[in-house]
């Protein structure tokens, strides 16, 4: 009887989708005189929630050029959207600002395309340390972060300082290649002030804040042996690099998966780039930190319980359509007006 209901179900949605859904569009367009991309456009302010519906209108098309218009190469995003008008049959002329407003949203569907292939490009590459460039990036990101306190040899146990697993760097970018390194020392260069506070914390045990809650008691309330292990009953400590490499494998799959499409969408008022996907690494690294000092874990092997659990939280923040995770890298007021 389950099998049953739930076939009779599949039956009803593809009927709608196919036949009633379709005799509504063009029922709906008989009485307004316009196309459902056209009613996205002037009726839908711009940002994710109008270029995500232009997106599921042009791939739910039954014509195969609009399917096809969301995966074009950039430069012919005007040829596109000239073939759009001539089969809707929409006159440029009399609905000049429509072409305007398709135009930027399939800049930003085509731009979140291509920004996926040159993340995953950056992903696949492994850091090769003959290569001068490589080399020279992972440097930089210790005198960023370390500006005070020279590296004293390549490979050393100095990187252990900012959160490596050994003395050589480099076989902790297996998972994440090369995009674990930009996203570091992106993070390291352009929010030095933030990465080194977040490295110092990282660095540091809860118990400073237990003392300071406890100020005002005496210690010869406890013993000298209870005082110590009071002390470090709950370290905060988590290695920077490493999970620095683990939000950028977050990132990755929050792209992936199409979630940041709110986000860019967004913030990008046309394609978004690498630097946006960086900026929002910066973003989530700072939000981490602050997350993982509010669930209060009791030690590092709590870690996988908190990223998921912060995950789940950015999931939930990205289904608003009016979601910019870093307001401060907001788009410039020429979005408003498209």
């Amino acid at each position: 009887a389950y099998s049953f209901v739930r076939m009779f179900v599949q039956l009803c949605l593809y009927f709608y989708c196919t036949c009633l859904w379709r005799c509504l569009k063009f029922v709906v367009r008989k009485l307004t005189g316009r196309c459902e991309l056209q009613r996205i456009c002037y009726s839908t302010k711009p940002g994710a929630a109008r270029t995500m519906k232009i997106e599921a209108s042009l791939k739910g098309s039954k014509s195969k050029r609009l399917q096809t218009s969301v995966s074009v190469h950039p430069d012919a995003i005007e040829k596109t959207i000239d073939d759009i008008m001539e089969l809707k049959r929409i006159n440029p002329d009399i609905n000049p600002q429509l072409g305007v407003s398709l135009q930027a949203c399939l800049l930003q569907i085509v731009g979140y395309r291509n920004l996926i292939a040159d993340v995953e490009k950056l992903r696949r590459e492994p850091y090769d340390s003959e290569n001068p460039q490589h080399e020279e990036m992972l440097l930089k990101l210790w005198k960023c972060l370390k500006p005070s306190s020279p590296l004293k040899a390549r490979i050393s146990k100095q990187w252990c300082e900012i959160g490596f697993q050994g003395d050589d760097p480099k076989t902790d970018f297996r998972g994440m290649g090369l995009l674990g390194l930009y996203n570091l020392v992106y993070f390291a260069e352009w929010d030095t002030e933030i990465a080194q506070q977040v490295l110092s914390d990282s660095l540091q045990p809860k118990y400073s804040t237990w003392i300071s809650n406890f100020f005002f008691l005496s210690l010869s309330q406890f013993s000298k042996a209870e005082w110590e292990k009071k002390k470090f009953d709950k370290a905060i400590g988590y290695s920077f690099a490493i999970v620095g490499i683990n939000i950028t494998d977050l990132a990755y799959n929050l792209l992936v998966s199409g979630a940041l499409k709110t986000h860019f969408y967004n913030v990008a008022p046309e394609a978004p780039t690498l630097t946006h996907f960086q900026q929002t690494f910066c973003y989530l690294m700072h939000e981490f930190h602050k997350f993982w000092i509010e669930e209060d874990p009791l030690d590092i092997m709590e870690f996988n319980r908190v990223r998921e659990k912060f995950h789940k939280r950015i999931l939930k923040q990205l289904q608003n359509p009016e979601m910019a995770l870093c307001p401060h890298f907001a788009a410039s007021e020429s979005l408003i007006n498209m």
